[in-house]
């Protein structure tokens, strides 16, 4: 009777571990989902930052949001359309290709090349002004400074 009672015991343990780690592999997927779905979405106020991090109010409506629209059975996709439809492509961290996202996705590269051709304009001028020889008037001039330093 002993061995029968353990052995039954082990058995309702059994089950009751495997009936337990359903409830918690539901929970880890729906956080899962919820902190990935977070760290897709921008925050509006602070820009440089995703839902997930920020500490504004929009952050904090939006992340209740993710999270009634969870609960409700929304599938990711779903989701993201959602806030795109509604806070415009900018609210994605990667927003799609298309003729309104070009200057976000090629933006920062346009700026770049700018710079850098600002930046070879000035040097190239820089470089042709100091190699012209002076003029006769140019280094009389620059004689006459010369001389008054040395009084």
């Amino acid at each position: 009777m002993n061995r029968a009672c353990s052995i039954v015991l082990g058995f309702g343990l059994l089950i009751c571990i495997t009936v337990s780690a359903k409830p918690l592999t539901a929970v880890s997927d729906f956080e899962d989902r919820y902190h990935s779905i977070l760290n897709e979405l921008r925050c509006l106020v602070c820009q440089n930052q995703t839902i997930a991090e920020s500490n504004a109010d929009l952050a904090k409506d939006l992340r209740a949001e993710v999270k009634k629209m969870l609960l409700e059975g929304a599938t990711d996709s779903e989701i993201i359309d959602f806030m795109a439809s509604r806070y415009g492509d900018f609210v994605l961290y990667r927003p799609p290709l298309k003729p309104r996202t070009l200057l976000l996705w090629f933006g920062p590269f346009i700026f770049l090349g700018i710079g850098l051709l600002v930046l070879a304009l000035v040097l190239r001028s820089q470089r042709s002004v100091g190699s012209m020889p002076l003029t006769e008037e140019e280094k009389m001039q620059v004689n006459a400074i010369l001389d008054k330093s040395e009084d």
